[in-house]
């Protein structure tokens, strides 16, 4: 179990869309945590400057890819970070998408060298995450981590998470929300963001289908069934990402505009 407060609900989003006055604004608002998507460089230079502008909130990365960034260079801003900013920050790893990377092989093993590496540089445990759809890695993440960070997944992904989990580890997912009362407009902006991205790469389309989903519902931008699935929406007003409650304590939402 991870010892930093991540908080129940947090934000994701791509590095290029954060900065610190955005950080100081979910903090003031209560969220616990800001993920910062789209593998961000091992420098973290954004991290930094959201931990900086802010005195509670925890910054986590979602995720450090491991073909991109040597487990030295993060293991080194890992450190930085919290020493400069009381343990605010929680390091996301991940193998990323064999679409991205030409050397993308043996996955697991790659991840768990990956750790090996960071537990010589005295990364711990519990302070770091990693970026797990399948129940190896899912098992993994409970063993060598303080948990996962699942991308682009549904309710009831989660729910089978939680079970190779156990009780205790960190169960983050990023749960994308359409602030939009109406389904078929709501559908619409959902389908936008994931249609020609998530649902053309192997890894989320191979755990969809874990999950029962046929190759009809994945093609052509996804079914009515599996965009509602994996997309909340609703009108704005009181509206909380679409996660089980008793399945996760710290669901992260990616927000799609209306």
């Amino acid at each position: 179990m991870t010892d930093i407060n991540v908080g129940r609900f947090g934000i994701w989003r791509p590095a290029a869309g954060l900065d610190a006055e955005l950080a100081a604004n979910a903090e003031a608002l209560g969220y616990g945590t800001v993920w910062i998507g789209g593998s961000p460089d091992g420098e973290l230079a954004i991290a930094e400057r959201m931990l900086a502008a802010t005195d509670r909130l925890v910054v986590a990365t979602g995720i450090v890819n491991m073909w991109a960034t040597p487990a030295e260079q993060v293991a080194a801003s890992y450190h930085r970070l919290n020493d400069r900013h009381g343990g605010r920050f929680l390091l996301g790893v991940g193998i990323g998408h064999p679409e991205a990377s030409s050397e993308y092989r043996s996955p697991y093993e790659t991840i768990v060298g990956y750790l090996d590496r960071l537990d010589a540089e005295g990364v711990p445990v519990n302070g770091r995450v990693l970026a797990a759809l399948g129940p190896k890695v899912l098992r993994l993440a409970a063993e060598r981590a303080a948990g996962a960070h699942p991308y682009l997944v549904t309710p009831e992904h989660t729910r089978r998470a939680r079970e190779e989990l156990g009780i205790g580890p960190l169960l983050a997912p990023e749960q994308k929300v359409v602030l939009q009362s109406d389904a078929t407009r709501a559908r619409e902006l959902g389908r936008a963001n994931v249609a020609d991205i998530y649902l053309k790469l192997r890894n989320y389309t191979a755990n969809l289908k874990r999950l029962g989903w046929s190759d009809e519902d994945i093609a052509d931008g996804g079914s009515d069934a599996l965009i509602d699935a994996i997309i909340a929406h609703g009108a704005p007003a009181g509206r909380r990402p679409a996660s089980p409650s008793t399945s996760t304590r710290a669901p992260t939402t990616s927000p799609s505009s209306s």
